[in-house]
């Protein structure tokens, strides 16, 4: 008790200023105390794992990105009529260049060099520059161009005349007889057909996955529509979105919009279908021919 009490006379007969400097230091005594036990040190440790994490993938992403820049589109050689939207567009060709193309196919020509194709798109001589060395036309365009010998008299036999088979009405057998045609190709166009019901064009055979250009042309030259009595048709204005989405040329969105555009417009007519949304404007000559309305 002595001692507590000389303790106290002791710090009394302290100077004003030095009692003052011994609060300050208890204060900050208990003040680093305090920050010591509330901060949360093990989150700084966190942080500099995940940031050495980074720094650690740092060059992998550094690779990655110099892979991307060096990237270079591999072109393969290809038939300049059959060039459709989505390859005009990877070539480099304008929206009007490809249907200049469209447009000059559809009267049933075909371009059959590197200077005609130009003559019809209107591309510049850059683009044709960089395009027409994978340009790969038929055998007999390039072998036309040979020396022509000229006959003063010759009698030729008379071409016999070839007679085209009916796709609708195509075997498994007859489809394979195609050169470039195997089992598996002969399966999707019967497959495609039986959920139609029947082709109405040979244009169809391009929506079938895995028939090239030149395998098309083959066809052609073997099969054609003649029948169509079997078309399995749908009532767009009636169908369900589920009926609807299960028809092959129509995917479930655009299922859901023709459903919406009948429910805000009523009854659609042939004329409405450019109208729809996400609608394929290009078949909509073939497509029609499947609904009714």
């Amino acid at each position: 008790m002595e001692t507590n009490n000389s303790i106290i006379k002791s710090v009394l007969n302290y100077s004003k200023s030095q009692r003052i400097g011994i609060i300050l230091f208890f204060l900050m005594v208990l003040l680093a105390q305090g920050f010591y036990y509330f901060f949360d040190f093990q989150s700084l440790d966190s942080n500099d794992n995940e940031k050495s994490k980074w720094l650690a993938n740092q060059s992998i992403i550094d690779s990655l990105k110099l892979d991307v820049k060096n990237f270079k589109q591999t072109i393969y050689p290809f038939n300049p009529n059959f060039i459709t939207d989505f390859k005009g567009y990877k070539l480099g060709m304008s929206v009007e260049e490809i249907d200049r193309l469209l447009a000059y196919r559809k009267q049933n020509k075909f371009v059959n060099s590197a200077a005609e194709f130009q003559a019809v798109t209107k591309v510049s001589d850059s683009l044709l520059k960089a395009i027409s060395p994978y340009f790969k036309f038929p055998d007999w365009v390039n072998n036309k161009k040979g020396n022509v010998q000229q006959f003063v008299k010759s009698d030729f036999p008379k071409p016999e005349k070839v007679t085209l088979l009916d796709i609708n009405q195509a075997t498994k057998e007859d489809l394979m007889k195609v050169n470039g045609i195997g089992d598996k190709i002969s399966e999707r166009i019967l497959e495609q057909k039986q959920k139609l019901g029947a082709f109405v064009s040979m244009e169809q055979m391009e929506d079938i996955w895995g028939l090239s250009p030149e395998v098309i042309e083959k066809l052609n030259a073997s099969f054609s529509v003649k029948s169509v009595f079997n078309i399995r048709k749908i009532n767009i204005n009636n169908a369900s979105v589920k009926e609807l989405s299960q028809f092959p040329f129509f995917r479930y969105q655009l299922a859901k919009d023709i459903v919406i555009y009948r429910t805000m417009n009523g009854d659609i007519r042939v004329e409405d279908l450019p109208k729809i949304k996400g609608f394929p404007v290009d078949k909509i000559k073939i497509i029609a021919l499947y609904l009714e309305f």
